[in-house]
């Protein structure tokens, strides 16, 4: 070992020695430039300092750019329009009072809004059934079509279904629940799962005066691993509710950020139909982000085609959901089937199963397998 590390002193030594003769090397000439320049000793190039890029200021969005206007500017802008566009019908008094309200609904969405009576009919007839099942013999599944109190018998029965068979475990789903602003309902429902005599959550306006607290007002009828599914559609009660659960009764939310209307709304009815929406009061949960106008962010983001889920809802009325969830076996050609001089991997009954089969409800697979998961851990620190 002395005499191979004082071979490699020595050796290091020679190198030493020679690129002390060489340190005063001449300029070679190079096609690439001074970026492609080379080390002698090394033979491989030596990149020149890359100049650092000056970051592009962000381009201003049109809202911004007006925010940054003096009211004398907006003033001339206004009167620049009147005064020069080539179309003055565009910019007559009605027309810029039109502008005004577009504007401004625009701006305060979701807070303002129009709709039409025949709107809401369509969107309440667009709404799912109540539907109530065991998946997989260990999860319980609420499918809420509305949250009123016409749906709360329907949860109790269920939920005591659930209990006689031992369920740990519940999904709610509060997908395509219509837009509904009954938050004494909500209050009623939530209470299902949250602790007797907590504070859920209170309804303000913008007088400190003007407040409503809604508390649970009895023992919850459930008390284990709680998942709550939203979609991007969840309007008032729906998405209340589900940042009530998740504050108030540990459940995880899985799907999509909601709508953000998590307030009261003051309806004037402008004629044809018409309806105009002003947000007069909104939601307060204790110490919780406000839900208006931002919504209830999921804690797993999943989504799912608004016409997928409406197919799968609408073919889960008459044999449940667990179809859509999990994998079943395709029939293939076999003995029985060449006797009866059949192919069920051809026939057309069984093509439609097969594309009924394709469905599949990949947000409510996705609350499956985080209680799984959960489940799994559970009993493993049990033991």
């Amino acid at each position: 070992m002395k005499t191979s590390l004082c071979a490699l002193a020595s050796l290091l030594g020679v190198l030493t020695a020679a690129s002390a003769q060489d340190a005063s090397p001449k300029p070679t000439a190079s096609p690439a430039g001074p970026a492609a320049s080379v080390s002698r000793q090394q033979g491989t190039p030596i990149p020149s300092p890359t100049p650092t890029a000056t970051p592009q200021p962000a381009e201003l969005s049109t809202r911004q750019i007006i925010d940054r206007l003096s009211s004398p500017d907006l003033e001339r802008a206004i009167e620049t329009l009147r005064a020069n566009f080539l179309k003055p019908s565009c910019t007559d008094d009605s027309a810029l009072r039109r502008a005004t309200l577009e504007g401004l609904i625009e701006r305060l969405s979701p807070g303002v809004s129009l709709t039409t009576t025949q709107a809401a009919g369509q969107m309440a007839a667009k709404a799912p059934s109540f539907l109530a099942e065991i998946l997989d013999g260990r999860i319980g599944y609420l499918r809420m079509g509305a949250i009123d109190k016409n749906s709360l018998a329907q949860v109790d029965a269920a939920l005591a279904s659930f209990k006689g068979k031992n369920l740990g475990a519940v999904i709610l789903d509060l997908r395509g629940v219509p837009s509904s602003y009954d938050y004494e309902a909500v209050a009623d429902l939530a209470g299902r799962f949250c602790p007797k005599g907590k504070v859920l959550f209170s309804v303000e306006k913008p007088s400190a005066k003007q407040e409503r607290i809604l508390t649970s007002s009895q023992d919850p009828a459930f008390s284990g691993v709680l998942v709550v599914l939203t979609d991007r559609r969840d309007a008032g009660a729906a998405e209340v509710l589900a940042a009530t659960l998740r504050q108030n009764a540990n459940a995880m939310v899985v799907g999509e950020t909601t709508r953000g209307e998590g307030v009261e709304f003051s309806d004037l009815a402008l004629g044809d139909g018409t309806i105009l929406r002003v947000a007069v009061a909104q939601v307060v949960l204790p110490g919780a982000a406000s839900i208006f106008p931002d919504g209830v962010k999921p804690d797993i983001g999943a989504a799912l085609d608004p016409g997928v889920q409406e197919q799968i809802f609408a073919l889960s009325k008459e044999k449940g959901v667990s179809q859509f969830v999990f994998d079943t076996e395709r029939p293939h050609l076999n003995e029985a089937a060449l006797v009866a001089n059949t192919n069920p991997e051809i026939d057309p009954g069984m093509n439609r199963q097969a594309a009924r089969d394709v469905l599949k409800d990949t947000v409510l697979q996705r609350a499956v397998d985080l209680i799984t998961a959960i489940t799994f851990y559970n009993e493993r620190a049990q033991k």
